[in-house]
């Protein structure tokens, strides 16, 4: 009895040690993450001495790495081409961090990624079409990085996406017409870049739109009162532009149930000060995945 005993502890304790084991593809994958962005540096770093499954930051799903998320950890340097390795992938979250260079292409080889939010680093590169195989996206945050050129058309064809943010870059260009075919799209944030024409129109056909922000771009012509219709909409921001000033003023005593409608005004306040200091800017919205 007591020999069978400790055979079946025997097998719990091999079976127990193999219950989060990951492809060694993946786990060397992690560890170029770590060495590629100093982790031992982190503020929360990884033992690499102890199982995968204990370190900070990953969740494993049937043994596989479903989702990174290091927000906010200190990490510098580069994203690894590695990176492509996670083939179950659905969150990469290295938000607010110090990582440097170009997204590698491997990255957009993560079919099943639902959340990418690379937002607050040192990122830089033109902005990647190669976005548009990612086509399970929800999230997408860019935000206050160093990207630059156009938005390709293609980022309309993502039609899972509900959240655009990509201020403070250097992006120029017009936004494409293919946007409006976003039907979930709640968040589209493009303040502080250098783009410019005419608003699309399209952008009042996307009924879910909570929050709009153009702000501090070079956009002109009117903008499309339609978009003031759309029943969800509850943050605009279109100040620092060259719209029509009367227009812009005509706009502003028709429309005052937006929670902030922001134009040139003198009487506003500092755009900036706006913009990281209220809870509903881009700068203090929750980046952590807590699902």
């Amino acid at each position: 009895m007591f020999f069978k005993a400790k055979i079946s502890i025997l097998l719990f304790l091999m079976l127990s040690s193999f219950a989060f084991a990951i492809p060694r593809i993946e786990k060397n994958a992690l560890i170029d993450l770590y060495h590629n962005t100093n982790g031992e540096n982190w503020t929360n770093s990884w033992d690499l001495s102890k199982p995968v499954s204990k370190w900070s930051g990953i969740v494993i799903e049937n043994n596989r790495v479903v989702s990174i998320t290091l927000f906010n950890n200190n990490l510098s340097g580069n994203i690894p081409l590695t990176i492509g390795d996670f083939e179950n992938l659905t969150v990469l979250n290295l938000a607010l961090n110090f990582i440097e260079g170009e997204i590698p292409d491997t990255l957009f080889k993560l079919e099943n990624l639902t959340v990418l939010r690379l937002g607050k680093n040192k990122l830089e590169g033109s902005f990647p079409v190669d976005i548009i195989k990612l086509r399970k996206l929800e999230i997408l945050d860019f935000f206050g990085n160093k990207f630059y050129g156009v938005l390709p058309s293609e980022l309309g064809f993502i039609k899972t996406l509900k959240v655009i943010s990509l201020s403070d870059n250097s992006l120029t260009g017009k936004i494409p017409t293919s946007i409006g075919n976003l039907v979930f799209l709640e968040r589209l944030e493009l303040s502080n870049n250098k783009l410019n024409g005419a608003i699309p129109a399209v952008i009042s056909e996307i009924k879910s739109l909570k929050t709009f922000t153009i702000a501090d771009n070079s956009f002109s012509d009117s903008f499309p009162k339609s978009i003031l219709k759309l029943p969800n909409l509850a943050v605009l921001q279109i100040q620092q532009n060259n719209f029509d000033a009367f227009f812009m003023q005509e706009l502003l005593l028709e429309e005052n149930t937006l929670a902030i409608f922001d134009f040139d005004n003198e009487k506003k306040e500092n755009f900036k000060e706006l913009y990281f200091n209220n809870q509903i800017r881009t700068a203090q919205t929750k980046f952590e995945d807590n699902e």
